[in-house]
């Protein structure tokens, strides 16, 4: 016990507690502009669900994670693509989009089971994995339950789940000869719709406007997403408010904010209530506590981040090491899309804030897939 407590990655873990200690305090603050009690009490039920969620943490943490990717991978894969089918068949509707079965958001379980699936498959010592059909069972554990996904629709969790996949299939060096175009293809792709719209929202021809959002594979809202990141002063009253309104709050904070609690935004109801505890929650606590506070956030971010790289860089199983980057790199993009969108870095999409925004599934779904990272560090050097 004593060598394993040696082990353990106390750096990840205080910083990780830091932060649900942060989330309590900001989604109390948020909550207080709103005059509903179960929403003034959203704090007590992010505290509770950290509480909950440590405990399948510490549970997943001493036990063996290559038992876990043996036993559970394929299952957990399997259960996912159910549960996502069964959301869009049984789910309730919630602002446009089937994303709850009962309590619960089936998308939130789909990441770590990619993540577990695609370590299991190419972390395999005994089995080179740099061919394309290689590639393409790769794409394809992705590609499924991405495509679900899509179809609730929720296309900010499929995009944060494909950047997580594909950098482990570039550890693993699955296929590098196909692999590297296809994303840079990917990139091209998607500078290729922004450029499109852009193209149409100067175009003088109303008729060229139509034909352009006729062809591009996207949505009605999200092609409004995408005309606000470019231009969000064209509606500043409409599809541009919530943006306009968080860059206020963030440049009103100053250095060192106007004090926990005291945030004018939220209590206005310019910053909207229903976005302010969970989307844009970054927004109070920069109006809150200024420069210093969003410092130290993004500090204890990259703490957790570099001691999530490290425990990869020190694994001594390929399977280990994938899920560990497989699973910062999912969080370093919610960090990093939910943060560039509050500063007009990134169209606006709903990623939650890591342990600070407030979420029960994705609290709880983080929480375990960082106790897997930590059994990899507490048993990295046993024998296999």
């Amino acid at each position: 016990m004593l060598k394993q407590l040696l082990k353990f990655n106390w750096l990840s873990f205080l910083s990780m507690v830091a932060l649900m200690a942060i989330g309590v305090v900001f989604i109390k603050s948020a909550g207080e502009a709103r005059n509903i009690a179960a929403l003034q009490d959203a704090w007590r039920m992010h505290a509770a669900t950290a509480l909950f969620g440590l405990i399948i943490y510490f549970t997943l943490a001493f036990a063996d994670y290559r038992k876990i990717l043996d036993l559970c991978s394929t299952p957990y894969f399997l259960v996912s693509l159910i549960l996502l089918v069964a959301v869009l068949a049984f789910g309730s509707k919630i602002y446009g989009g089937k994303r709850w079965l009962l309590f619960f958001q089936p998308s939130e379980v789909a990441k770590p089971a990619v993540i577990f699936m695609i370590a299991k498959v190419f972390g395999r010592a005994d089995k080179p994995t740099n061919g394309l059909l290689d590639l393409l069972y790769g794409l394809a554990i992705l590609g499924l339950p991405a495509m679900l996904i899509l179809a609730e629709p929720d296309l900010g969790t499929a995009l944060a789940l494909v950047p997580a996949a594909l950098v482990m299939m570039l550890a693993a060096r699955v296929c590098l000869r196909v692999l590297v175009p296809f994303l840079l293809g990917c990139v091209l792709v998607a500078g290729g719709i922004l450029g499109a719209v852009h193209v149409a929202e100067t175009s003088p021809d109303p008729a060229t406007k139509e034909r352009i959002y006729r062809y591009l594979p996207l949505k009605e809202h999200q092609q409004a997403r995408l005309r606000t990141f470019l231009n969000p002063e064209a509606d500043p009253y409409g599809g541009g408010w919530n943006l306009r309104q968080a860059k206020i709050s963030i440049g009103s904070g100053s250095l060192t904010g106007k004090g926990i609690g005291k945030g004018e935004q939220k209590f206005l109801g310019y910053l909207p209530p229903s976005v302010s505890m969970n989307d844009f929650i970054f927004c109070v606590l920069a109006e809150e506590t200024g420069f210093a506070g969003a410092m130290t956030v993004l500090g204890l971010f990259l703490v957790l981040l570099l001691s999530g790289f490290w425990t990869a860089v020190r694994s001594d199983d390929d399977r280990g090491r994938l899920v560990a980057i497989g699973v910062m790199t999912l969080v370093f993009v919610h960090v990093y899309i939910n943060i560039a969108m509050s500063i007009g870095l990134m169209p606006i999409t709903g990623l939650p804030l890591p342990f600070i925004s407030a979420g029960k599934t994705f609290l709880v779904i983080l929480l375990a897939s960082l106790g897997v990272v930590q059994s990899i560090s507490l048993h990295r050097e046993e024998e296999t």
